[in-house]
């Protein structure tokens, strides 16, 4: 059991990807010192708020 969270981490998706989608995957995860996962969520939370009309 890990450290206690306000938002808990308990879903997992697994997903497939290009060597090219990896590379540029661990290119951002380079430049911005962040994990895959979190680059991850934080694409998810650009495209949630442009498909929402909030930018």
């Amino acid at each position: 059991m890990g450290r206690p969270t306000d938002s808990p981490k308990t879903n997992n998706y697994r997903i497939r990807m290009t060597d090219e989608e990896l590379l540029k995957l661990e290119k951002c995860c380079e430049q911005t010192g962040l994990s895959k996962a979190d680059v991850i969520r934080l694409g998810i939370d650009k495209v949630y708020m442009e498909v929402n009309g909030k930018r």
